[in-house]
């Protein structure tokens, strides 16, 4: 299955996350997308080095800035369950815009033709990291990393296209 591109409609799918009540939601990320400019990012896995130091704390930073740039939802994926993802998003006191979202069983994730495979690294099928602008469904920007790599999916390279 050929990964994301420009161009593309984006796959709906159920994803969980813990709203703002601590509720469980389990919802369509049509219902998160439709009719807004949302920037979906991936990361292979919660609390790991590169997607903990350098790529979730990259959007946070610049949350309020993307907000301002008519970024109606920041949207952060991984292959992980909505636990995990809650506790994760605990981690970031300074969040007040990025949604974690669970891809429990990396459904999603090959929707969008985004798997990686960590089996070697004791981490099974996780996502490819990676940063989407979609703005009413349609993918504006694709940028997908090779695996290991960090060069092409920051929030910065988000800004460079708003």
């Amino acid at each position: 299955m050929a990964p994301i591109a420009v161009g593309d409609v984006l796959p709906d799918g159920t994803i969980g996350y813990f709203d703002q009540n601590g509720d469980l939601q389990n919802v369509s990320v049509h219902s998160l997308a439709a009719g807004k400019k949302v920037i979906l990012f991936g990361v292979p896995g919660a609390f790991t080095p590169t997607c903990s130091l350098k790529h979730v704390p990259g959007f946070i930073e610049r949350q309020d800035e993307l907000k301002a740039k008519g970024v109606d939802e920041i949207l952060l994926l991984s292959v992980n369950d909505p636990f995990v993802m809650k506790a994760w998003a605990q981690s970031y006191p300074d969040n007040k815009h990025v949604k974690f979202l669970a891809d429990g069983a990396g459904k999603y994730t090959h929707a969008l033709g985004l798997e990686l495979d960590l089996s070697e690294k004791g981490l099974g099928i996780r996502s490819r990291r990676f940063s989407l602008l979609v703005d009413d469904l349609k993918v504006k920007v694709a940028n997908v990393e090779n695996a290991g790599e960090f060069a092409v999916s920051s929030a910065e390279d988000i800004i460079k296209a708003l």
